[in-house]
């Protein structure tokens, strides 16, 4: 018998769970409901999977009686970050598990009511951090799991996002911190999840510093930048910081012909008045264990990827992955774009930044070796459809006891603890205790994860 589900919050992030319960785990999973606020989304995917025909469309206020009438055994919660926490929770006590995209919610409040639904119902709830499963995360994790350079006793992590992916978190909802909790929290969940996965420690204590150095209309007027119009979508010359919902026919779908019944708008000016995320984070985070993290989050930066140091008591291991070398733009109207030719490994002697991916380790007094990384084929440099095997069908025996990727809330309530944290520190100027602020106990161990029921 297949396993029921049911999805709410039909936007972008939606598209990888239904194409992947129509395609690949059809024989063990099936969609029976798409619920949205706005209707144009939910039909949107609806109409383009002939095998979603019938299902049931319905909107947010109706899914507790879709999980009763439909006999819904999991709903996948895809929604706007701040309503996580209000779908997880009432889809637990309807009778239903969950399965929700990262970040779990954004902030104390609501991690509290998550746990107390989980431990009032029993039910079981799985976050998604397809990061955990790309090759070369996944090989890093290898080497310090086997103890090749000692005790972990500190990580470096940068995380730099290009003007591409980076902007796009402020012309959307992102950029109010009320509905992402900001890049602290939405984006960040995943490289703090990394973290606490890699070195199998919890994040005890968190000290930050950041703001919005770069996107917003203060920082821009600063420097002279120009003011750009309202809104992306309109005719003539284009700035490389717009995007035109007209130039993709699938976001022109989701969003533009979509926003007469909600009125949200996907393609805001980067240059806004009114940005609360910040573009520029750091945070310094004292672990459990003894390990202290060093951490820095750029949104502007003009190449994408990620650079990581873990030091050990035998030695360092370090993981540099260029996931996007350069965006240009070469468009006539202005518009910008990914350098296709962009493909190669970076090499010193010419000077040029080329996408790639290297793991070095080295013990003391030795030479350096690198390590071999499988290839990952698909998004998130391979993960995610590892990641959606797990989801669908539940980790194998050798996965289970393991990696050990597979993660539940606890994992989740860990990762947005840092941002959590971190968001006040901002605020605060001080450092803040995880457990305290939190009210909550992250050193419990999880419950196994990952097995659909």
């Amino acid at each position: 018998m297949r396993t029921r589900y049911a999805l709410i919050g039909s936007g972008h992030r939606a598209q990888m769970y239904l194409d992947a319960i129509a395609g690949p785990h059809a024989d063990v999973a099936e969609l029976v409901a798409l619920l949205d606020v706005n209707p144009a989304r939910r039909e949107f995917h609806r109409d383009r999977v002939p095998a979603f025909a019938d299902v049931r469309l319905a909107g947010p206020d109706e899914l507790e009686q879709v999980i009763t009438d439909l006999a819904v055994d999991r709903v996948i919660v895809t929604s706007v970050d701040r309503l996580h926490a209000e779908h997880v929770v009432r889809a637990l006590d309807a009778g239903a598990d969950v399965v929700v995209e990262k970040p779990l919610t954004i902030d104390a409040p609501s991690a509290r009511a998550i746990q107390e639904a989980i431990d009032r119902t029993g039910r079981s709830v799985v976050v998604t951090f397809n990061y955990r499963y790309s090759p070369r995360n996944t090989a890093l994790k290898q080497v310090i799991a086997s103890g090749e350079i000692g005790d972990v006793v500190s990580v470096v992590f940068e995380w730099v996002l290009d003007t591409q992916h980076g902007a796009d978190y402020f012309r959307r909802w992102h950029r109010d911190k009320t509905n992402s909790g900001g890049l602290f929290i939405h984006k960040a969940a995943h490289h703090f999840d990394l973290v606490n996965w890699w070195i199998a420690d919890v994040p005890a204590r968190v000290y930050a510093r950041g703001g919005l150095r770069f996107y917003g209309a203060d920082a821009a007027a600063e420097r002279g930048q120009a003011a750009l119009p309202e809104r992306g979508t309109h005719d003539g010359p284009h700035d490389p910081f717009e995007l035109d919902l007209r130039s993709d026919e699938r976001l022109e779908a989701l969003y533009l012909e979509a926003e007469k019944h909600d009125g949200y708008q996907r393609d805001r000016s980067v240059f806004d008045q009114g940005i609360t995320a910040e573009d520029n984070l750091t945070a310094i985070v004292d672990y459990a264990g003894g390990p202290v993290l060093t951490y820095a989050l750029n949104a502007h930066s003009p190449w994408e990827g990620y650079r990581v140091a873990v030091n050990g008591t035998r030695g360092r291991a370090e993981l540099e992955v260029v996931e996007r070398a350069e965006v240009v733009a070469k468009d006539e109207d202005g518009r910008a774009h990914v350098d296709p030719s962009a493909v190669a490994v970076t090499t010193e002697d010419s000077g040029v930044r080329e996408r790639g991916e290297r793991l070095v380790v080295q013990h003391h007094f030795a030479p350096a070796r690198e390590v071999e990384i499988p290839e990952g084929v698909g998004g998130h440099g391979g993960g995610d459809a590892l990641l959606l095997r797990d989801v669908f069908v539940g980790p194998t025996e050798e996965e289970a006891g393991g990696l050990g990727r597979p993660s539940d809330h606890t994992d989740g309530l860990r990762a947005i603890s840092v941002g959590i944290c971190g968001n006040e520190s901002l605020a605060t100027g001080a450092p803040v205790d995880v457990a305290a602020f939190l009210g909550l106990d992250l050193s419990r161990e999880p419950a196994p994860a990952g097995a659909a029921r």
